[in-house]
Order: C-alpha cells, then sequence, then structure tokens
C-alpha cells in the first residue's frame, strides 16, 4: 500500500511520499485541492497519514476520504518520538511530512483516528459541548472568591446562558445517536454497563471510535492505561501509565470510581481484590479503568450488552 504523510497547516500542507521519492506543497484554495488529489491519484497513493492539528486536518481529511483514500489521523506525540528514535532532529514542514510518511509505513497496522463524516461532526459536536461545560464549571470556580456583586452576577448570567447552550447541544448530540443506527448500537451497548449513562456513551462514541474495532492491548494503549515496564537487568521498577488519550480518563474516571465503590459488582469485586492484595487505590483505579475498557472493547466488538457473569474475576 503506497502511503501518503501530510504535515497539515492553516494555510498549506506539505505532502511526502517515501516510496515515489516525490513532495510537494499545496495551498488550500479548490483549485490546490483538485492538484492534490491529481498528484496523488498520478503516484497510486491508497493511504494518506497525518497529525491531528486541532482541526486543521479535517477538512483535508474529509476530501481525501471522498476521494477513497484512507486516512489515519495519529498522535503528534507519536511521530515526534519516532523522529527522535530515528535520529531525525531537523525540523520543517516538509520534512515533518516525510517523517509521518515514514510513520505510517513503520506502524501502518497501529491504530489511529479514523473517521467518516458523521463520525467528524459527531466529535465536534461532543468536543464543543466538553468545551462549554468546562467555561461553566470555571465560571462557578470564579465566584467561590466572594468577587464584588456585580461581578458575581455577571458569572452567573453568562454560565446560566451557556448551560441553556450545553442542554441543546445535549440534545443535538441525543438526536445525533438516535439518527445514526452505528451510534445507537454502541450507545445501547455502553449504557447497558452499570454506572455508564448516555454522557459516557457519547464521549466514547465520539473520542474513542477505535472501540470493538483493534485488540485488547492496543485499546488499552489508546486511552493510556496500559501498564508499561521499567526493567533493566536485575532492576524491577513499578510498572506505569503513558500516552494516550487524557480526555477518555477524564471522562471514565468518576463512572470507574462509582463503579469500584457502588454500582458495578464486577469492578467493585475487582477493586477490593486489588485493595485486599495490598495495591495503593490510585493504582487499583487505573486497573478498574483498564478492565472497564478491555470490557467495553469486548462488549461492542461482539454486539453484545452487559452480562455479569461473562465478565467475573476469577
Amino acid at each position: 500500500m503506497r502511503i501518503v504523510g501530510i504535515d497539515v497547516s492553516k494555510d498549506k500542507i506539505d505532502a511526502a511520499i517515501v516510496a515515489a521519492a516525490a513532495r510537494k506543497s499545496f495551498g488550500t484554495s479548490e483549485q490546490d485541492q483538485h492538484q492534490m488529489l491529481a498528484w496523488l491519484d498520478e503516484h497510486a497513493v491508497e493511504k494518506a497519514v497525518m497529525e491531528a492539528t486541532g482541526g486543521y486536518e479535517r477538512r483535508w481529511a474529509k476530501l481525501l476520504q471522498e476521494s477513497g483514500i484512507e486516512v489515519q489521523i495519529v498522535d503528534p506525540r507519536r511521530v515526534r518520538h519516532y523522529a527522535q528514535a530515528a535520529g531525525r532532529q531537523a525540523k520543517n514542514d516538509r520534512l515533518d511530512a516525510e517523517v509521518i510518511a515514514l510513520f505510517g509505513e513503520t506502524f501502518g497496522e497501529c491504530p489511529g483516528q479514523v473517521r467518516d463524516e458523521q463520525g467528524s461532526e459527531f466529535e465536534q459536536l461532543v468536543s464543543g459541548r466538553a468545551r462549554l461545560k468546562t467555561v461553566v464549571l470555571q465560571l462557578g470556580n470564579w465566584t467561590e472568591h466572594e468577587p464584588p456583586a456585580a461581578i458575581a452576577e455577571a458569572y452567573q448570567a453568562v454560565a446560566a446562558v451557556l448551560e441553556q447552550q450545553v442542554e441543546q447541544l445535549d440534545r443535538m448530540i441525543a438526536q445525533r445517536i438516535g439518527e445514526i443506527d452505528r451510534f445507537a448500537e454502541r450507545a445501547a451497548i455502553i449504557e447497558s454497563v452499570p454506572g455508564l449513562g448516555p454522557g459516557s456513551a457519547a464521549g466514547l462514541i465520539a473520542w474513542l471510535p477505535e472501540l470493538g474495532l483493534v485488540d485488547n492491548k492496543a485499546i488499552a494503549a489508546l486511552v493510556g492505561v496500559a501498564p508499561y515496564d521499567d526493567d533493566s537487568g536485575k532492576h524491577r521498577g513499578p510498572r506505569s501509565i503513558r500516552g494516550g488519550r487524557a480526555k477518555i480518563r477524564q471522562l471514565l474516571y468518576l463512572p470507574t470510581v462509582g463503579a469500584a465503590t457502588r454500582h458495578n459488582p464486577v469492578i467493585k469485586a475487582y477493586y477490593q481484590r486489588l485493595i485486599d492484595n495490598g495495591k495503593n487505590p490510585k493504582v487499583a483505579l487505573v486497573a478498574c479503568m483498564r478492565k472497564l475498557i478491555v470490557i467495553l472493547n469486548t462488549m461492542i466488538a461482539r454486539g453484545e450488552k452487559w452480562d455479569p457473569t461473562k465478565h467475573t474475576t476469577p
């Protein structure tokens, strides 16, 4: 499979096809887009790899997917670590595109965010809702410091308007899930797990589209709850987690706490067993989050709803 690495910025993209020793820059106009697609077709490109850039990559991903090219969006940190490991210290847009292409060729089977138009729109809805909710919480925190009455009233007025917008987005998110069969199926499976509700389902659908499509080790790594060794010779260091998608961990933290202490008998029993074996409570909670995401991954892969008899810890 011939791969193109694409470095995306606001005003242009740089593309590199290592296998063809081809590199080219394109602007963002419609004419530039057509030229880019023709150039990729000339070189028989089947897959494009690009970094998540906070939104600039979305229109290019949509354009490529509509042209029949597979698109993989990867974590920029993984690409930078790969570049460092390969001894590529120099950095500019052209070289970045080449590194992205090499990363795609080296780790072609590793999961990345592969989205269609529906998934991209849904992710923006859920992320927008999360950003507004963060501002509401911040406004609430500011009022705790007893500002002048006029300031407190202004904060509360803005928070009330934002809460209305959050509620409107909640309705839109629920409507989208109901309209799209694959979202509805996933939501029904996720919400069948004790302690997980519509908010957890929406976040997992939006931010973890790989759920049910990759193996359990990969899904744990994507979330950032996979334990990594720190061993060398006779040294045996503590296992630790790193990387992954922080917003998924934030989304699942409170549901995991609730599952470990109240709602979910399987997770609760697992948490208690870890504590009884001397695990630190924070370490035990991370292990419970890992177990929960692995259970969800298996359920969605099989199209099965929650059944505690299938997930009881031996």
